[in-house]
C-alpha cells in the first residue's frame, strides 16, 4: 500500500517554464556586497531580488536598521502582501492591534489591506528580511523617503499613494 496518492497532492500553480530542457539562470548575491542604498546611516537597504530580477513575482530586501532608527507607523498596502523575518536584534512589529516585541527568528505576514508597521527602538542594531509579493518597485519608495521634506503636503500624499502606502491615523 502506498503512503500517498496523487489525490493527496495539493494543487500547484500552472507551469510557467514549459521547455523540455532546464536552463542555467540562477544567480548569486554575496552577503558581503555593500548595501544598494544607505539612508543617512540609519537604514541600509540590500536589494536581494527586486521586481526586475524576479519578473514581478516578488521583491526581497535585507534591511539593516541602526540603533533607535525608528520605522514606519501603522499603514497598509492595496497591491501587495508584505512579510517580515527578523534576522538579528529586536524589532517592534505592529500586527494591526498592538506593537509586539519581535526577536531573531520571528516572522510577521501581512496580506494586502492588513495594517502593519515596524521599527527599531532598541539600543542595538537590527536586521530584517522584507518580502513583497507580487513584486513592486520598492527601491523607488525606499530611496524617495529622503526627499519627502522637499514636497508639499499634497505632493507627499500623492507620492505615498503612488507608492501603495496608506498610513492609518
Amino acid at each position: 500500500m502506498s503512503l500517498w496518492s496523487l489525490n493527496d497532492v495539493p494543487p500547484y500553480p500552472p507551469a510557467r517554464y514549459t521547455r523540455d530542457e532546464p536552463e542555467v539562470s540562477a544567480w548569486l548575491r554575496r552577503s558581503a556586497q555593500p548595501p544598494d542604498y544607505d539612508s543617512f546611516g540609519l537604514v541600509q537597504y540590500h536589494y536581494l531580488a527586486n521586481q526586475q530580477n524576479t519578473n514581478g513575482d516578488y521583491g526581497l530586501y535585507r534591511v539593516e536598521l541602526a540603533p533607535k532608527a525608528g520605522g514606519p507607523g501603522p499603514h497598509f498596502h492595496r497591491a501587495m502582501s508584505e512579510a517580515f523575518f527578523v534576522l538579528s536584534g529586536a524589532m517592534k512589529l505592529y500586527d494591526g492591534n498592538d506593537w509586539i516585541d519581535g526577536a531573531q527568528g520571528d516572522f510577521l505576514y501581512v496580506p494586502p489591506g492588513g495594517v502593519h508597521g515596524f521599527r527599531n527602538e532598541a539600543d542595538e542594531p537590527a536586521s530584517i528580511l522584507m518580502l513583497f509579493a507580487p513584486g513592486a518597485p520598492r527601491e523607488h519608495y525606499f530611496e524617495g523617503l529622503a526627499q519627502l521634506h522637499e514636497l508639499t503636503d499634497e505632493e507627499r500624499s500623492a507620492w505615498f499613494t503612488a507608492n501603495d502606502n496608506f498610513f492609518v491615523d
